[in-house]
């Protein structure tokens, strides 16, 4: 597998932890040292793991908010 970098540049939210310590995280992250992207996953206690996520470009994180917007019961 190739190796990959990551760095966050900015940490937002952390959404939620569990038992063992991992913690689903809104942060905003630049991979391969690419623009930075809003990142949503789970990371490990000492952030050297993490598990599957999804990036939004700054655009789409907007169409993002004003979707969650229309949601009456958030």
């Amino acid at each position: 597998m190739a190796e990959f970098k990551y760095e966050i540049v900015e940490e937002i939210a952390v959404l939620s932890e569990s038992p063992k310590g991992w913690r689903k995280e809104l942060n905003l992250v630049s991979w391969n040292d690419r623009e930075a992207k809003y990142d949503i996953r789970e990371w490990a206690p000492d952030r050297q793991k993490m598990g599957k996520g999804v990036t939004f470009s700054l655009e789409e994180a907007a169409i993002l908010k004003k979707a969650l917007n229309t949601i009456e019961d958030l």
